[in-house]
């Protein structure tokens, strides 16, 4: 085995990691065993909160780091809170407000156990889109009408989310470019056109899994150039920018696949095992 040059590997899940059907495969699996065994530190950067992401983290069975809801919660897989950075909650009453005609996409997620973690107020128009989603996540959805309610607490939210069919977020992207309080906040998009679905998160300002991994990279002293990062999708631009080794999956989006970086193979074809055997050069035992 020979020991790379890479420190940490940075891995989205959905898309990435896990192929069409949310599986990840074996051959997956035995790439990040590999990595950390050679002495790579792996994160789990993803747009899924932590405890939907938790059962990913046990599958791939090694101790690693979860950057969550794009980067505004980093935690171990161990549970301990390494960082947090969320959304403030007057920002997300302005935000509630703003959006009004789209109450039925929106979600808020909060750093919570239990079935209180993602509150919306309606179901019917999120069913259209992540009937899937919805169904995993029921035991931890609570429903409230006005949403604002929520917010009644002033307890501060992770993230907010809009999700819905691809033509009805870029009507949800315009009204959110005429906000007055853009200053406070981070947009960051995740599309899948095969599916007509878009989902759009909402952050504090400055959030994104790019942020996460460099806030990362910088309390363990690892330079940029050491750092290797694998995506497929709009929300993982900042965290492939950053990286010294940016890896862009087959079944991105062609405009993700920027002159320099490298593409590896779907992720029905073990993307992720592809770049860490290729680019790493381990041995991997499947």
């Amino acid at each position: 085995m020979v020991k790379p040059s890479i420190r940490l590997l940075a891995v989205d899940i959905d898309g990435t990691l896990t192929d069409s059907h949310f599986k990840i495969s074996s051959r997956n699996i035995a790439a990040l065993r590999a990595a950390h065994e050679a002495g790579v530190q792996i994160m789990l950067a993803t747009g899924r909160r932590h405890d939907y992401a938790m059962p990913v983290a046990k599958e791939v069975g090694v101790p690693l780091c979860l950057a969550t809801s794009n980067g505004a919660l980093i935690r171990s897989s161990e549970g301990e809170t390494f960082y947090t950075d969320r959304l403030p909650a007057a920002t997300a009453r302005k935000l509630i407000a703003h959006m009004d005609e789209f109450r039925g996409h929106a979600v808020l997620t909060f750093d919570r156990a239990g079935h209180d973690a993602l509150v919306l107020e309606r179901l019917d128009e999120l069913t259209q889109s992540v009937s899937r989603w919805l169904e995993v996540n029921k035991p931890n959805i609570h429903r409230v009408s006005p949403l604002e309610s929520a917010l009644d607490h002033n307890e501060d939210p992770i993230q907010a989310m809009y999700c819905g069919r691809v033509a009805r977020m870029e009507e949800a992207q315009q009204r959110l470019a005429a906000a007055d309080f853009l200053g406070e906040i981070t947009i960051l998009r995740t599309q899948y056109d095969h599916r007509d679905l878009s989902i759009l998160d909402i952050l504090n300002q400055g959030c994104s899994k790019g942020h996460a991994v460099r806030r990362w990279a910088e309390e363990h002293n690892i330079p940029r150039g050491q750092i290797m990062a694998i995506g497929d999708n709009y929300n993982d631009l900042e965290m492939l920018e950053f990286a010294g080794l940016p890896v862009v999956m087959g079944n991105a989006p062609d405009d993700l696949k920027q002159p320099g970086w490298h593409v590896t193979t779907t992720n029905e074809e073990s993307g992720v095992a592809q770049a860490v055997e290729e680019i790493l050069g381990l041995a991997l035992r499947t």
